[in-house]
């Protein structure tokens, strides 16, 4: 079983705070000010490598930027103020509704906060997942999402059975196990999952290295991925993989990644401000630098030019 993870900090100097704080989330470019308020801060931890919970107590401003990583991260806040920007949604946190960090690097700006934070291993939630009918190693999800009032019930009943037992130094490692899929199940309640659609064709065993290799491209699709990188993944010769890719999808490897990201261009736009928000840095985002020829390819896949899409979101 994975060791116990216990760790507390408290003080008033702002930058051991500032500090700590960084080290804990391996946060990068953080900075600290004070406020009005006289600076006092408090950093807890318990749990394990599957699931940690953690609180923070910061009177004072933060700010910094998250890497991704290797948890899914629910938190919410329960004073103060914060906001979330992945620099193409900005969200404004809520005293006491739950809200996902975005799968993907993102900036943050606290002030005067108290925060409690559910870390849950990404390979976790999706073993679970894929128990679930998505697609194994594709799981996001869609941090704007509002959660309902019944995923809010689920979460929060979750939080204080989960709370009660990581907490509790004499809970057995097989109960903290359990308490680390019962965070996994209320995290898939609480957001709607962006999984891959897959073809009903990649499904059948004999297509399993296929299946690996759309699971990989839609996964890091906002990476610089190659072909090469899909066929090691697919443990496929990269002949192997251009031929199945043209044989099931009929597309070769770089056109199925293309438009995978045209997808991801077309989210971002509907979810974007056309008033703060230009087609050009959306496409450069996601890879593409040649505005002709970005907009006819979106165009022909979408049937409406990115433009067209921005106005709408």
């Amino acid at each position: 079983m994975p060791p116990r993870i216990r760790e507390r900090a408290q003080g008033t100097d702002l930058d051991e705070a500032r500090d700590v704080l960084a080290a804990a989330y391996d946060g990068v470019a953080w900075t600290a000010d004070s406020t009005t308020s006289d600076f006092r801060f408090r950093y807890s931890a318990a749990g394990d490598a599957a699931m940690t919970l953690r609180a923070v107590e910061f009177t004072g401003h933060l700010d910094g930027e998250m890497p991704e990583g290797d948890d899914f991260v629910v938190q919410w806040i329960t004073r103060g103020s914060g906001v979330l920007d992945d620099g193409r949604d900005r969200l404004t946190l809520q005293a006491g509704r739950p809200q996902i960090w975005p799968d993907q690097t993102f900036r943050f700006s606290f002030d005067d906060y108290s925060q409690r934070l559910i870390q849950v291993n990404r390979a976790a939630v999706e073993e679970i997942a894929a128990e679930r009918g998505s697609a194994a190693g594709a799981v996001r999800f869609d941090h704007t999402a509002t959660p309902d009032d019944r995923a809010m019930r689920i979460w929060k009943n979750s939080v204080t059975l989960i709370s009660q037992t990581v907490l509790d130094r004499d809970a057995s490692p097989l109960l903290q196990a359990e308490m680390s899929r019962l965070g996994a199940l209320a995290l898939l309640e609480l957001y709607p999952v962006t999984a891959a659609a897959l073809p009903d064709e990649l499904l059948l065993p004999r297509n399993a290295h296929l299946r690996r290799a759309v699971e990989y491209v839609h996964e890091h699709a906002h990476l610089p991925i190659t072909s090469t990188d899909v066929a090691h993944v697919a443990a496929l010769s990269l002949r192997a993989l251009q031929q199945a890719f043209q044989r099931q999808l009929g597309v070769s490897p770089n056109g199925y990644l293309r438009r995978v990201r045209l997808d991801r261009v077309r989210e971002s736009l509907l979810r974007a401000d056309p008033a703060t928000t230009t087609v050009s840095d959306v496409a450069k985002h996601w890879g593409f630098a040649h505005a002709g020829r970005f907009s006819a390819a979106y165009a022909e896949q979408h049937g409406e030019y990115p433009s067209e899409t921005l106005r709408r979101g």
